[in-house]
């Protein structure tokens, strides 16, 4: 610190006492403030203050004074601090009064906090005025070396742009030059390129088809001025490897040049070569075309692999397909489905593919299998199962016999599709692997000859053939009854109504094999449950309607055969028997003296017949078999139903009268030997004993001997007494 002997010689001097002043006058208005917050005098030091009080405390230990837990000082330090909306939030539980309260108390405490700072500091405060002593010299003495070094640093800073302009121009430079010699070197490459490509061309050219001493000779010699040897002895006995050698080769190289051009676009000297290269390529594509040919047509392994690598090489993956499909597939399958009748000798119309299907799959395995197996190992690019062969089958079944696809005739086109599902089976067959079975689902063709199946329209004709012949049927304003004849079809299970048997034929039309197509199954689901629903409503609403017309009113029209049926069609089974059982299980009912009525009615239809005008047709002895049939018939399901019934209610009383006697024996009681009370299986069979001894009497008024029918004979050894077991009588 320097100081000055008079404030003349020293502006600082000066500058610093003005300072002091100020400082001074500071201090002063401080004391008073300090006066006014509560200080005896200037606060000198920190023993001059007067401590604040300590806050009482409660009974606890805890301040009484303490802020609220609902009171944050923190929210008022935050910048987004909004005092409206901060008493809009509290004003909701705690009333203004507290909350104006709490604001004072936390100013009283920030105002001690405040005056408890400034005595904390008080002596650096004061201080500060004698350390401010000579700034503006020492600012001075500071600002030379300060300008100094920004001078150098200025002058190195233009030193390093011009270097670094000269780098960038000399790095533009070079980039501009490396460029320059990649597209000469592009150019001069391509120009090689083409000149190496004509010359396979012209050894190409000089090979024959059959080669003689002389031709070897020649070969030799093009090949020594092409500068393309040939390999062995073997290039020269076989033309047609050394030619597929070469072609691979030319493709190879072309595959090159294509990239060059596609990289050197628009330059004079690409454009000059342009017709070399399209002769060059159209010579390729058809020299290419005509190898594979000839491979196609010997099979031979060898040629056909270069030609393959050729073509994968060029990218021409569809124009291999296409010489197969036309020069193999294509006449193969002209033989098995011609493009128009006439094509064929004895040709028969007809749209059925199963027959051309499996010779087409015998043509597959015969003739194309040995260039699907050399695709198979390592060229998947190419798809010659799809592309080529399914093509040309789809393209015949189109021009041969349109009608297949045509879903006007339901079972011929389901026919067709399932044998159509069936063939692209066996060609995913010759797929070598799973990504290759998905590659030939994955192939436009394949999508195409998919949708020639409409199955849409399909289960549309089928829906209006099912549905329409339960309608038909419903719609009958009589009751038809089914004869209860054995036939090969069977009995309906046991189904009476034409119109259930009907819904019954439906519901089996929906799942049969020649109906079900399993990817309309859901359709076909909700065809079923459709019928039910048609055949319950059928149901519901005549029997509502017999309901409400009872009476005699006016008949709903689509009911009538409701109204106008009998209440004998409504009867099904003879279902008084469970009734009988059920009178003698749940009621004190004591034992039968007369048979039931529904015995009367057995044989009611059967009289009625024979009463009719038409029995007269019939000779005496048809007459005699047709009643001792139908006496027949209805006596087994009588012997059926009671045996059933008389079977269960024995059993039922036996576990009864065991539990019954396990009960009394834990209870300490016995039961009584002497109660001869009659039990209900005794009641059900007297019952029954009399209502088969009414129906034997019936069956003798018809001119029927009942102890003739075994079914009788049965029945009445399973209710009679024991007494009457052996004798039959009225």
């Amino acid at each position: 610190m320097f100081f000055w002997s008079s404030e003349a010689n020293c502006p600082h001097r000066a500058a610093q006492s003005r300072g002091a002043a100020a400082v001074t006058e500071v201090w002063e208005k401080t004391k008073k403030e300090g006066a006014d917050l509560g200080f005896a005098s200037a606060p000198g030091s920190m023993a001059e203050l007067h401590p604040p009080p300590r806050p009482a405390t409660d009974i606890f230990g805890d301040p009484i004074d303490a802020l609220p837990l609902w009171f944050k000082k923190g929210s008022f330090l935050r910048r987004d601090f909004d005092p409206e909306a901060y008493v809009a939030d509290l004003r909701a539980f705690v009333p203004l009064e507290g909350l104006r309260a709490e604001l004072r108390v936390h100013l009283a405490s920030l105002n001690a906090e405040l005056v408890d700072h400034l005595n904390r500091d008080y002596a650096d405060f004061v201080s500060l005025s004698t350390r401010l002593v000579d700034v503006d010299a020492a600012v001075a003495r500071m600002r030379a070396p300060l300008a100094e070094l920004r001078d150098k640093v200025s002058v190195l800073r233009g030193n390093i742009a011009s270097s670094l302009a000269a780098l960038k121009g000399g790095l533009g430079q070079r980039a501009e030059a490396s460029e320059a010699r990649e597209v000469l070197e592009l150019l001069l490459d391509a120009f090689h390129v083409v000149s190496n490509v004509e010359k396979l061309i012209e050894a190409l050219r000089s090979i024959p088809n059959d080669l003689s001493s002389t031709d070897v000779i020649n070969l030799e010699k093009s090949s020594i001025h092409s500068g393309i040897p040939l390999q062995g002895n073997e290039a020269l006995v076989n033309p047609h490897k050394t030619r597929s050698v070469l072609l691979e080769r030319i493709a190879s190289e072309m595959n090159r040049l294509k990239f060059y051009v596609a990289h050197a676009q628009n330059l004079p000297f690409i454009e000059n070569m342009e017709k070399r290269i399209h002769g060059a390529s159209l010579l390729l594509d058809d020299s290419l075309r005509h190898c594979f040919i000839s491979g196609l047509e010997r099979k031979d392994h060898e040629a056909l692999l270069n030609c393959l690598r050729a073509y994968a090489a060029t990218g021409n993956v569809s124009g291999a397909e296409e010489v197969f499909r036309a020069t193999i597939v294509f006449p193969l399958i002209q033989k098995v489905i011609p493009y128009s009748p006439s094509d064929r000798d004895g040709y028969a119309p007809s749209n059925d593919l199963e027959e051309d299907y499996q010779q087409i799959m015998k043509i597959i395995e015969a003739e194309c299998k040995f260039l699907l197996d050399i695709s198979s190992s390592g060229f998947h690019v190419f798809d010659f199962l799809a592309n080529s062969i399914l093509k040309e089958v789809l393209f015949a079944i189109r021009k041969g016999k349109p009608g297949a696809f045509s879903p006007g005739r339901p079972t011929e086109f389901l026919k067709n599709y399932k044998l159509s599902l069936d063939f692209l089976s066996d060609l995913e067959g010759y797929c070598p692997s799973r990504s290759a079975v998905a590659k030939f689902r994955s192939e436009d063709v394949y999508a195409d000859f998919m949708k020639q199946w409409n199955i849409g329209v399909y289960f549309s004709l089928r829906f209006q053939e099912i549905a329409g012949n339960l309608d038909s049927a419903l719609i009958a304003t009589t009751i038809a009854l089914v004869p209860n004849i054995p036939s090969p079809q069977g009995n309906h299970e046991g189904l009476i109504l034409k119109q259930s048997t009907v819904l019954l034929e439906s519901l089996k039309s929906c799942w049969r094999d020649d109906v079900l197509v399993l990817s309309c199954s859901d359709k076909f689901l909700r065809l079923s449950l459709q019928l039910i629903l048609r055949y319950s409503t059928w149901l519901t609403s005549g029997l509502a309607a017999r309901k409400v017309n009872t009476g005699g009113s006016n008949a709903i029209p689509s009911s009538d055969w409701a109204v106008a049926a009998l209440p004998e069609d409504f009867i099904y089974e003879f279902k008084h028997l469970k009734a009988i059982t059920a009178t003698y299980r749940m009621t004190i009912k004591g034992p039968p003296v007369r048979h039931s009525p529904y015995v009367s009615g057995l044989l009611r239809p059967v009289k009625a017949f024979l009463d009719g005008e038409r029995i007269a047709y019939l000779t005496v002895e048809t007459r005699n078999q047709f009643l001792v049939s139908a006496a027949e018939r209805i006596t087994s399901r009588y012997y059926d139903l009671v045996s059933e019934l008389v079977d269960t209610v024995r059993k039922t009383e036996s576990s009864l009268q065991r539990i019954r006697q396990t009960a009394q024996r834990r209870g300490g009681t016995s039961t009584d030997a002497s109660d001869n009370s009659i039990s209900n299986t005794d009641k059900l069979c007297m019952q029954y004993f009399l209502d088969i001894q009414e129906y034997g009497r019936n069956l003798a008024e018809l001119g029927v001997a009942a102890s003739d029918i075994p079914a009788y004979r049965s029945l009445w050894q399973c209710v009679a007494p024991a007494d009457r077991q052996t004798t039959i009588t009225f």
